[in-house]
């Protein structure tokens, strides 16, 4: 039973005491609304806050790594494109050697196509030097292997393998001046054009599969991030219509409050009129 005191007003302290929890409780509440988080700082709630910086960490370690793999692949569909181009200029050579390779073509008609067939040979050269992306060229006699990240810990990277197709070479072998002056030497060239044909075709074919690797990886990479970000989010995002909902019932408990301390206040002067004769 609280006594009657013009010293200590205990109603009112009690009062004040809930009006002080109905304040912090309504500015929690409107912290919330403001920044649509119910855990935006350490002190809200240590424990989440911390897991939750550490999944921001690993987000923003992924987008790296998604830089990573597209600088990759588009370093390999360059590369692929001009594979491409070398192929099909290739097939046009073999269309010049094959025709040069007919005995009853006259001296210079075959020096006409050996002119053509040249001209093809360098834009093969020209193709090769011209297959570049962020500085790497897949194509190019001395290429090194392109890296792209494959984790936000850089643990794991994707590697792919050069396909060197310069004139000369293991998979072009056609000789940086071949060419024919000849039936017998256009019908050899053929054959050496063929070969690069087939080596060329082997090499895009295992670039294509590199692509498409990264490709992949790319996707899991981005949906990997998405599901850690809609995590944080569960973790530290507040539900803004329960929030709402909260923030009247506390404005109409402080405004309650404010009125309980007000009565409250009034005891003293209360007690004043016992000693009124």
């Amino acid at each position: 039973m609280l006594s009657n005191s013009v010293n200590t007003n205990v109603g009112a302290m009690i009062a004040l005491q809930n009006l002080n929890t109905t304040n912090v409780e309504l500015a929690q509440t409107q912290n919330r609304i403001n920044t649509g988080k119910k855990v935006s700082s350490a002190k809200d709630n240590g424990a989440i806050w911390a897991i939750a910086q550490k999944q921001r960490a690993d987000i923003a370690s992924l987008g790296v790594v998604k830089q990573s793999l597209d600088r990759g692949s588009s370093t390999v569909d360059v590369a692929i494109s001009a594979g491409e181009s070398i192929s099909d200029l290739l097939v046009q050579m073999k269309e010049k050697a094959l025709a040069a390779a007919d005995v009853t073509l006259n001296t210079s008609a075959r020096a006409a196509l050996n002119e053509d067939f040249k001209s093809l040979r360098d834009q093969i050269a020209k193709t090769v030097s011209n297959a570049e992306f962020n500085g790497s060229n897949l194509l190019k006699t001395g290429a090194a292997a392109v890296q792209a990240l494959a984790n936000a810990d850089a643990s794991s990277v994707l590697t792919v393998q050069p396909e060197m197709m310069g004139l000369g070479g293991t998979i072009v072998s056609i000789g940086a001046t071949a060419s024919f002056a000849t039936a017998a030497q256009a019908n050899t060239m053929i054959t050496t054009v063929n070969n690069s044909i087939d080596a060329v075709s082997a090499a895009l074919a295992r670039l294509g599969t590199k692509s498409k690797s990264l490709e992949l990886h790319s996707t899991f990479v981005t949906k990997l991030s998405d599901a850690l970000t809609s995590g944080v989010g569960s973790l530290v995002d507040a539900d803004l219509a329960k929030e709402s909902a909260k923030l009247q019932s506390l404005q109409t408990k402080q405004q309650l409050g404010v009125q309980a301390l007000s009565i409250a206040n009034q005891g003293p002067q209360i007690l004043m009129s016992l000693f009124k004769g």
